[in-house]
């Protein structure tokens, strides 16, 4: 079989069986939506996950926004979506980076087994780059790319500032694939959490970010 066909017959058993997409149209501006939390990794002020408006969105009038601006560099924000728990499939989210000095920030979570406890990846539009982490008892490191060397820290890539891109991440087994605005960035690998988690979204520090259409979608078994 050519490479180009194991590709596509790979992306097919990574192919989903349940869907789940929340757009964010229907809440109430200020407040948490139905079926969120909010968590917090390391000290700093409170998050402020809250409803607001942003008639540009994938899918307007509102979107999920995190609006707090506590410039604590190791402090993270989590919204933690109370749907099912899984092991494989996939997870993505439209975002707008809004301001933030220390850092702008957008993160989707996967196999979340609490505050300390998780994997992440994440764009960051001062930096320009997209990077996949783990969080293990409260330690992030980074997971280098596949065919990079050891140290590598994800990948550089632009990342356009106040306006809406997309991130996604498809799991299966340790096997991890980050994809920006469709496009695969790279692959990782990692055996740290091999069992089911939530799904989530994440900042960090004074990050102000907008999310909209997240989708959390489980893989046939």
């Amino acid at each position: 079989m050519s490479a180009v066909r194991w590709q596509i017959s790979a992306l097919l058993v990574w192919r989903t069986l349940t869907a789940e997409t929340i757009r964010f149209d229907t809440g109430i501006p200020g407040s948490l939506p139905q079926g969120w939390t909010s968590a917090i990794t390391h000290a700093g002020g409170s998050p402020e996950w809250k409803i607001v408006r942003d008639t540009t969105s994938p899918s307007p009038p509102f979107v999920f926004a995190q609006t707090s601006k506590d410039a604590t560099a190791g402090r993270f924000p989590l919204a933690i979506w109370g749907g099912d728990s899984f092991r494989d499939g996939e997870v993505s989210v439209a975002f707008k980076t809004i301001s933030g000095m220390v850092d702008q920030a957008a993160g989707v979570v996967w196999r979340y087994q609490d505050p300390d406890n998780y994997y992440i990846a994440r764009a960051n539009a001062l930096e320009n780059n997209v990077v996949l982490y783990k969080v293990e008892k409260g330690v992030r490191l980074s997971i280098a790319p596949k065919g990079m060397p050891s140290r590598s820290y994800g990948v550089k890539h632009e990342i356009p500032k106040g306006k809406w891109n997309t991130l996604r991440v498809v799991f299966k087994d340790s096997v991890f694939r980050v994809f920006f605005n469709g496009e695969q960035l790279f692959e990782t690998e990692d055996k740290t959490f091999i069992g089911a988690g939530k799904t989530g979204l994440w900042t960090k520090a004074d990050s102000v970010t907008y999310f909209d259409d997240f989708s959390a979608n489980k893989s046939n078994p």
